[in-house]
């Protein structure tokens, strides 16, 4: 069974900076897609950022876009989600997803396997 599990949550003020990271139990090459998405309280799942095998294609949520980073490093197996010029709207659970099909998708339900989240609090 796949494990995915993320780190480097964490409180943070406005304006800062935190990098998320997501190991797999399996090698990440066997994912063609992986993403992160989040989920604030009350609110439902929400897509974040997402990227394909080569990680040459990469997308992102209108909300986040030219302040969040997704990368991926097979050497380290590792998915990462950079992210800059934080904001308290940005609180939420950060989940780590993979799928091992070839479109990279950005709905949540497309993705079989989840990691057990990080939760990220920006203060104002």
């Amino acid at each position: 069974q796949v494990q995915l599990v993320e780190s480097g949550g964490g409180l943070v003020q406005a304006g800062g900076s935190l990098t998320l990271s997501c190991t797999a139990s399996a090698n990440i090459e066997s994912f063609n897609a992986m993403g992160w998405f989040r989920q604030a309280p009350g609110k439902e799942r929400e897509f974040v950022a997402a990227i394909d095998y080569s990680g040459s294609r990469t997308y992102y949520s209108d909300p986040v876009k030219g302040r969040f980073t997704i990368s991926r490093d097979y050497a380290k197996n590792t998915l990462y989600l950079q992210m800059n010029s934080l904001k308290p709207e940005d609180t939420a659970v950060y989940y780590c997803a993979a799928r091992a099909a070839l479109m990279v998708l950005t709905t949540a339900s497309a993705y079989p396997y989840w990691g057990q989240g990080t939760q990220v609090t920006v203060s104002s």
